[in-house]
């Protein structure tokens, strides 16, 4: 076990310090001050404004915080400290919009850290040339953003535990600078991240992994439910953000910043090479999934570490499907993102099918898929690479070739979940493999988490001696031509979760409609062949056997799926 990078990363080259503590107590109660807030940020820009942001789109947020310097001007500007609109617009105006500042201005805005405190932190650094003399007159002496600092967090009980209000500090965007990103650059809060947040089934464990931490915004949920987290990167620089983070927000994230080890670990590797031969209860995961094209002799500098593995095609994806069971405790589990490819002819989920162990539970849910050509566009774009037009079209065609070479038809998005069994099982028990392209409710990890907990159910019990309920979110639909004695379709509806939907036979939706508890699955399904058949002894031609079988597996995927759920839970 290696922590050293707990104390390296204190001060790393081009990533924030946190070996300034006083620092960083004092730009927590600034920004509190100001209400930097997502409330505070949100009910400053207006309701439009503060969606346009969320789209990466500033102008709207820069209008409005114009309005709001305007209208403080025009009382008379703020007071020194003041909590007033003027120097949260000053606030957001340097880090969200990375429109430089004066220090005038943010001195006033943030009188407790000051310009100084930031610059030495190394948040913020001059404009160029804005010191110098123009006009016969000195220029401002302006300041902009080293690094991206925003609000960030989630509401009470969201994983069971109260909730939380952040900052978090990552690498500007590609919206607030110009030119490529850097290839060590350091995500912030993107829709993967708050994806595999919404994704996690949230339980209380002893060990957490969050593996290619980034910025940390897995560690910080890990948090709220996890007695020690491990947090592991390939990039020093991530490591070094993850651990400014930690220590600004070390009061909402109830670690002690002198003791942060206690709590968390912070490792320097490659996926689980950091932590060989542990174990963990619970592993999540926002890998570098993005399928990139590679070349002979590359080196890893001319990689993107935040999205590229450096493996061709999806083989980062499919190497870290198959070691990760060994890195789980019994009954442990893992949750992460991925791409896969998938061949021309092939059927989605053939590939993942063949990264999974005979020892391992796995539940894939493929949420996107395009071809290759939306897929060039995406990433390349991503990485601010359509700037320079010859490197745009030479890029683009690198990842067409790359893709034909390997016959890939298209590219799969979605939610990985695994599981090494519990102890006590004999194999594994869980093998499903979907794809759902509808919007789903969020956060979802919970509803994973209780299908998770409907299927050990049914391997432990007898379905048939169950009494079942209709979910509470379950609505029926019949629909029929007009005078026809009976409807030709019946639908369930889910309208929680998943909100899957379900084509039923006549007597299923029979069943269902007597499952309230009272009587046994076994019960409803005599009773029904009786009234269809005549008896479970096959009198008039009835197969009693087979539509007793028939149902009862109709029966386990609606518990699967959770449109019915036992009466009482087992215990």
């Amino acid at each position: 076990m290696n922590d050293s990078t707990l104390f390296l990363a204190g001060n790393t080259p081009d990533a924030p310090r946190s070996d300034r503590p006083e620092l960083l107590t004092a730009l927590a109660a600034d920004l509190r001050r100001v209400d930097y807030t997502l409330d505070g940020v949100a009910g400053l820009l207006g309701e439009s404004a503060y969606r346009a942001l969320n789209r990466d789109q500033i102008i709207p947020a820069l209008l409005a915080t114009e309005s709001a310097l305007r209208n403080d001007a025009a009382k008379g500007g703020p007071a020194n400290g003041e909590n007033t609109a003027s120097a949260l617009a000053a606030v957001v105006r340097l880090w969200l919009l990375a429109e430089p500042q004066t220090r005038e201005t943010l001195d006033a805005a943030l009188p407790g850290i000051r310009s100084d405190g930031l610059v030495e932190l190394g948040l913020l650094m001059s404009v160029p040339g804005s010191d110098l003399p123009g006009a016969g007159q000195p220029a401002p002496d302006l300041l902009q953003a080293r690094a991206d600092l925003r609000p960030y967090g989630w509401d009470s009980n969201e994983d069971g535990s109260g909730g939380a209000e952040l900052w978090v500090a990552s690498d500007l965007a590609a919206h607030q600078q110009d030119g490529v990103l850097r290839h060590d650059y350091v995500l912030g809060i993107g829709q993967a991240s708050t994806t595999l947040v919404q994704t996690t089934v949230r339980r209380h464990v002893a060990k957490a992994l969050d593996l290619g931490t980034g910025c940390g915004i897995q560690s910080f949920h890990l948090l709220h439910h996890a007695e020690h987290v491990t947090a592991t990167d390939i990039s020093e620089r991530a490591l070094a953000f993850t651990r400014f983070n930690l220590l600004l927000n070390a009061q909402a994230l109830h670690v002690d910043p002198q003791h942060l080890a206690d709590r968390v670990s912070l490792r320097l590797g490659s996926l689980l090479e950091p932590v060989a031969g542990e174990e963990f209860e619970l592993v999540v995961s926002n890998p570098p999934f993005v399928i990139t094209p590679r070349t002979v002799g590359e080196p890893a500098s001319g990689q993107f570490t935040y999205r590229d593995g450096g493996l061709p095609g999806d083989d980062i994806v499919a190497s870290l499907v198959a070691a990760l069971p060994g890195a789980l405790a019994p009954g442990g589990t893992a949750q992460l993102l991925g791409n896969w490819e998938i061949p021309a002819g092939a059927e989605w989920h053939e590939r993942p099918k063949s990264w999974i162990g005979p020892d391992a539970d796995a539940w894939f849910i493929q949420r996107e898929q395009v071809g290759p050509e939306q897929y060039a566009e995406t990433w390349l774009q991503d990485a601010s690479e359509s700037r320079d037009r010859m490197h745009y079209r030479d890029a683009y065609a690198a990842y067409l070739a790359d893709f034909a070479s390997r016959n890939v038809a298209g590219i799969g998005f979605g939610m990985i979940w695994l599981r090494r069994p519990p102890a006590e099982a004999s194999a594994a028990a869980i093998s499903r493999f979907e794809e759902i392209t509808y919007p789903i409710e969020q956060p979802i990890g919970p509803h994973l988490g209780a299908a998770v907990e409907r299927s050990d159910w049914l391997a432990a019990n007898s379905l048939a001696d169950a009494h079942l309920l209709v979910a509470d979110d379950v609505t029926e639909e019949r629909h029929q031509r007009p005078g026809a004695e009976h409807p030709g379709v019946i639908l369930l509806r889910q309208g929680a979760g998943l909100r899957r939907t379900n084509l039923l036979s006549t007597e299923l939706a029979g069943l269902v409609s007597a499952c309230d508890g009272d009587l046994s699955v076994g019960q409803i399904i005599g009773a029904l062949a009786a009234l269809l058949g005549g008896s479970l002894a096959g009198e008039d031609g009835f197969d009693g056997d087979a539509f007793r079988t028939r149902l009862l597996e109709d029966v386990a995927n609606l518990v699967s799926d959770g449109f019915l759920v036992p009466s009482e839970p087992a215990a």
